[in-house]
């Protein structure tokens, strides 16, 4: 008997520590001295040469623009290389001589092939290359602001997607969720000593190190920033956050997107979670704490279902153990504070702040997603005009 209430105590403080972690981040990271960009490793003396790779998948009304957008940057060395997968390419022509448009003859289906395609095909050796998604906008400084931290010796760069439209309801909660991880899983994160996680755009790396995590796989379906994040940090290399590295990410408008990106999201974190053990275990053993750290981070689950968890364990403990309801109250009175902290230290859309009162809604369509993940790869993953189900497989 003692043994099931051993591992029902267990099972409780598993889901309880989510809630609370991410302020134990924010009060490390309060702690911690401004990080010392230096201490990454040697400084690169010149300035990076960028290839940026754009991947589309059988749509392209949006690329004219991104890449109108990308032609503004405030920076010389760089070239665009546009993946064009599955896509009918008539018509769809890029006068500046910065561009390379790329119709591979077979359907590639893929995130990391479509970049490894552009890789093959670059004009130049470049040094760099940052992924940007086929429905993204970026800031003309977003270059430089990536240097500030491939010059101190970093390797991978992650920077900052901020909503490109906030036109429903969805797309401000979507906006919300997205300022919440940017700020614990990317600043906090990064400032407490470990890593930023990867969002799968708005990233960049040495084309060194990118091509010594991925080119040895072929990786399919969602989530190749996952491996990606996995294979950078098991190589005891940081992941920088940049929050002045901003790109425009358009953001999810309806009900029906919601559901199908994610649930795609979904089966991925199913898919890869198990990596956060790796990692943990990893930097326990060698007792470093930018992978110690990053393996808690992904073994975390999706937001929403260690909410439903929290509210489930409090309404049984009311029934079982007040004392361990009062423990989960107060957990989730930590989340919510911490959730508000993000909002309010990210200089929040107001439109953000009055779409809240519609989570328990935006909750139970994710629900709804959870249900529709075990087939989640079978479900139309190219990015429409006006629409992001999802970028690329």
């Amino acid at each position: 008997m003692k043994i099931v209430e051993a591992v029902w105590l267990l099972t409780q403080f598993l889901i309880w520590y989510n809630l609370v972690f991410p302020v134990v981040l924010l009060l490390i990271y309060s702690i911690r001295s401004k990080d010392k960009l230096a201490t990454a490793g040697a400084l690169v003396p010149e300035e990076p040469d960028y290839g940026i790779i754009v991947t589309a998948y059988e749509y392209t009304q949006q690329l004219p623009t991104v890449v109108s957008s990308l032609l503004e940057l405030d920076y010389q060395r760089y070239h665009i290389y546009v993946v064009a997968d599955k896509c009918d390419i008539t018509g769809l022509h890029f006068p500046s001589e910065r561009v390379s448009l790329l119709r591979p003859e077979q359907t590639l289906g893929s995130n990391t092939r479509s970049h490894f395609y552009a890789i093959r095909h670059f004009i130049r050796p470049h040094s760099h290359l940052t992924i940007i998604d086929s429905d993204n906008l970026t800031d003309p400084q977003y270059l430089n602001e990536l240097n500030v931290y491939f010059k101190a010796g970093f390797q991978a760069v992650q920077g900052v997607r901020e909503a490109k439209n906030l036109d429903s309801t969805y797309a401000c909660l979507d906006a919300a969720r997205d300022i919440y991880y940017h700020f614990y899983d990317g600043k906090v994160l990064f400032g407490a000593g470990s890593s930023a996680t990867l969002a799968g755009s708005g990233m960049a790396f040495t084309t060194a190190l990118y091509k010594e995590c991925l080119g040895h796989l072929d990786v399919t379906g969602a989530g190749f920033d996952k491996v990606l994040q996995e294979g950078i940090v098991s190589r005891k290399y940081r992941i920088a956050f940049a929050e002045k590295a901003i790109v425009y990410d358009e953001k999810t408008t309806g009900s029906d997107q919601l559901v199908k990106q994610r649930a795609r999201w979904i089966n991925t974190w199913f898919k890869y979670f198990a990596l956060g053990f790796k990692i943990f275990f990893s930097g326990l053993t060698s007792l470093n704490r930018n992978q110690t750290l990053f393996g808690l981070v992904l073994l975390r689950p999706p937001l929403f279902i260690f909410l439903i968890l929290s509210v489930f364990f409090l309404l049984i403990n009311l029934f079982i153990s007040i004392p361990v309801a009062l423990m989960w109250f107060v957990g989730l009175c930590v989340f919510v504070m911490g959730f508000y902290i993000s909002l309010k230290r990210s200089h929040t859309d107001s439109r953000i702040y009055q779409s809240l009162v519609n989570i328990p809604k935006f909750i139970s369509f994710q629900l709804i997603a959870l249900l529709n993940a075990r087939k989640a790869n079978q479900i139309s993953v190219a990015t429409r005009s006006g629409q992001t189900d999802e970028k690329q497989i």
